[in-house]
Formats: structure tokens, C-alpha cells, sequence
């Protein structure tokens, strides 16, 4: 590329930026953004670096002005190194000052409450003002981690009394007479992931709820009216709140938005065609590849139905989608190979954002 070809691309990208500050309303102004990261491993990456990328990326974003950092739970995945989210969680918050950090979640079905009360708890104190407590209902995604983790499917059917049992371990009002130290009397704000079932136990329970993803519209937005219409107020929450999930890639170009899905389009079309999630591919080597008429189908079902785009496209994406669905906040999940490329997405959708 030629000095007067990155001339004009600037130029371009300028006026773009103007076109996105008028057509942004006050609606995205006054959403929350926040981010979670899965802590993907990268082909020819280390867990390590994947951990210290979660990590590093999360600097960045307080930087940016985001409002919450959260990292995720799986357990025996090649391409996830985030298996212990309480203690990535208190990495990130010790190495940031402002931003809240949490988790997306802690699937409650695999521990104990009082456990997961008692580590809140310790992040609490530790971090006081700065930490959330999201909480999911999944189990192991295969026999052998259930029976690893000693939980079977059934364990996920018992969700709500076990967030009933750790949230009482805060309020000091468990029948056994045991105390949960130090969380008893701090307050983790709650929330529950809305998979399934989610939506009414988070509405039962009267807790904000964290929904997706953004390719299915129609179903989210039946669990958000669902969520709405039986929400019941509790010493957590007085009204609904509802955290919309999804992927959002911004970059200068669709095209250039598009490679960012790339990698994690091609890793979840190889995990249904192969049964393991592997670690992300460089879209270059993706986009080279043979695939089979299966893996073609999964692999552009991937890449479907995410916001992806420029800022003016995204900008107007996130204002129609914001429109339909009434939320408070917005959780953006985008995984990709390319850390440089990510934070310039995360970059571009600040300024959107920011307006």
C-alpha cells in the first residue's frame, strides 16, 4: 500500500467516523458495553498466553472505558484455557483499578454453593465495589468431564435451589448454621445466564439476566419478554435487567470484519464434525482450506447472523437491536486469532459507543 493509498483510507475512515457521530442516538449512549473473553488458545499459543491475553485485554478495555470485564468456565476443552474463573477473575482485577470484573459464569451445577459463596467472597474483599457474580446452569459438555467433575445432566435441573442455597450464604440465612466467611453480609451482585431454562429463574428469583446470542433474535427476544413479564422483585434486584450477548466485530472495512469471525467460525464447525473444540486457527489458513459440503454448511452458519461491519453498519445494528430488545447493557463475546485485530475492533466500537 502506497503513502497516498493510506491517505485516502484515513480520509475514508474519517468521514465514516462523522457519518457514525450523527447517526448514533442517545440510545447507545446510555447502554453499558462490557466484555467477555473466553480465553481461547491459539494455534501455536501456549495456555499460558492465552491466560495472560485474557488478562492483558482486559487493561486495555478499562482503558477504553468498558464497564465489566468477565472470563468463562470449561472444563477439558483444547481450546479454552479459562477452567477456573473465580481465579482468572482475581488476575484480572489485580491487574486493573476501575473496571468491574466477574464471571460468565461460574456454572453453578459443578460446585457447592458455599464454596462459590466463599470465593465471591474473597474477590469481594479483596476488590470491594468491583466484582459480579454471573452464574450459569450448565454441566460438563461430555460424559467423561461430568463424571470427572462428579455431576451428571440431572445436576442442571436443580439450578434454581442451588442459587437459592448461594445467595443465602450472603444473607446469612442458611438452615445448616454454618456461616460462609468472609461473603456473609457483602454484596456480589448476581446474575444468571439465560440458557433455556435460565430466563425463569432469573425472573423467579428476581436477578439481572444475561442473554444470547445475537444471531437468534427471535428466541432472545422471547426469553426477554418471558423474563419481563414474570420477574419478581428481590433485595437484588427492584426491576428487570436485562445483558444482551453476542459477537460484534468492527473494523474498516465488512471484509476485514468478516476475517475476525473466521477463526471462530471454523473452530465450532470443526467441533461438530470432529466431537473436540480446537484452538483458533489464523484466518489465512482457514480460508485456505478444503472443506467438506458439511463443514461448508457449519462453517458459514458461523459466520452468519453476527454484528459485523464497519462503524456506521454496527452503529446502526446495535440501535436496531437495542430498539427490540429494551436492554440495559450490552456483553460483547467476539473470540478471533488476531489479538491486534481484536482490540482495534473493541477500539472502533468504543468510539461507536462513546458518541
Amino acid at each position: 500500500m502506497t503513502s497516498c493509498d493510506r491517505q485516502r483510507r484515513q480520509e475514508r475512515e474519517c468521514r465514516g467516523l462523522s457519518r457514525v457521530a450523527i447517526r448514533v442516538s442517545s440510545l447507545i449512549a446510555a447502554t453499558r458495553f462490557s466484555v467477555l473473553d473466553r480465553s481461547r488458545i491459539r494455534e501455536g499459543h501456549t495456555d499460558a498466553q492465552a491466560l495472560r491475553d485474557t488478562v492483558r485485554l482486559a487493561q486495555e478495555l478499562e482503558e477504553l472505558g468498558y464497564h465489566r470485564f468477565w472470563v468463562s468456565e470449561h472444563h477439558g476443552v483444547p481450546g479454552v484455557a479459562g477452567s477456573a474463573p473465580t481465579v482468572l477473575a482475581a488476575a484480572v482485577a489485580g491487574a486493573t483499578r476501575t473496571i468491574r470484573v466477574g464471571t460468565g459464569g461460574v456454572m453453578l451445577p459443578n460446585h457447592q454453593p458455599l464454596v462459590v459463596a466463599e470465593q465471591f467472597g474473597v474477590l469481594e474483599s479483596l476488590f470491594p465495589g468491583r466484582i459480579d457474580m454471573g452464574l450459569g446452569r450448565s454441566v460438563g459438555f461430555t460424559g467423561g468431564v461430568r463424571k470427572a467433575l462428579g455431576r451428571d445432566k440431572g445436576d442442571a435441573e436443580d439450578f434454581g435451589a442451588q442459587l437459592e442455597e448461594l445467595l443465602g450464604w450472603f444473607r446469612g440465612t442458611s438452615p445448616t448454621g454454618v456461616h460462609a466467611r468472609p461473603a456473609e453480609g457483602l454484596t456480589v451482585p448476581p446474575f444468571v445466564l439465560a440458557m433455556g431454562e435460565g430466563a425463569a429463574v432469573a425472573a423467579r428469583a428476581g436477578l439481572p439476566m444475561v442473554i444470547g446470542d445475537l444471531r437468534n433474535r427471535e428466541k432472545m427476544q422471547h426469553g426477554i419478554d418471558h423474563y419481563r413479564t414474570h420477574f419478581r422483585p428481590s433485595p437484588w434486584a427492584s426491576e428487570p435487567y436485562v445483558v444482551i450477548s453476542g459477537t460484534v466485530a468492527v473494523a474498516a472495512t465488512p471484509e476485514e470484519a468478516r476475517r475476525l469471525l473466521v477463526p471462530e467460525a471454523w473452530s465450532m464447525a470443526y467441533s461438530r464434525t470432529h466431537g473436540t473444540f480446537p484452538p483458533l486457527p489464523p484466518a489465512e489458513r482457514v480460508e485456505g482450506l478444503a472443506m467438506t459440503d458439511k463443514e461448508r454448511g457449519f462453517y458459514e452458519s458461523g459466520l452468519a447472523g453476527h454484528l459485523a461491519g464497519t462503524e456506521e453498519q454496527v452503529a446502526h445494528e446495535l440501535e436496531t437491536v437495542l430498539k427490540q430488545t429494551g436492554a440495559q447493557e450490552v456483553l460483547v463475546t467476539t473470540s478471533t486469532y488476531d489479538r491486534a485485530a481484536l482490540v482495534d475492533s473493541y477500539r472502533r466500537l468504543a468510539r461507536i459507543t462513546s458518541q
